[in-house]
């Protein structure tokens, strides 16, 4: 069973629950756009794509939103270059 992101706006982040630890990716408010600074993934889920599974769900989220997506940080950056469907929320 998949988990979702869930968006936490009170601590700027999207969270990914698996089992008891939580991959994370920060972010800040810019106008309508959604600014990605840093994403964490548990040394205990490395290796396991968490990261992408996290990175998946903040970009279908971002999508419902409406707003448009700054990946600032590096891995959000480097997925999403190698996903293409979502270049129309990509800005910058």
């Amino acid at each position: 069973m998949d988990n979702p992101v869930v968006d936490r706006p009170d601590q700027s982040r999207f969270e990914l629950a698996i089992g008891d630890e939580l991959a994370l990716a920060y972010y800040r408010i810019e106008g309508d756009r959604i600014v990605l600074t840093h994403t964490e993934v548990p040394q205990a889920l490395s290796g396991q794509g968490v990261g992408s599974r996290l990175a998946k769900g903040v970009f279908e989220r971002i999508r419902a939103s409406g707003r448009k997506v700054v990946p600032r940080c590096s891995f959000m950056a480097g997925w999403v270059s190698r996903h293409p469907e979502y270049n129309d929320i990509v800005d910058g």
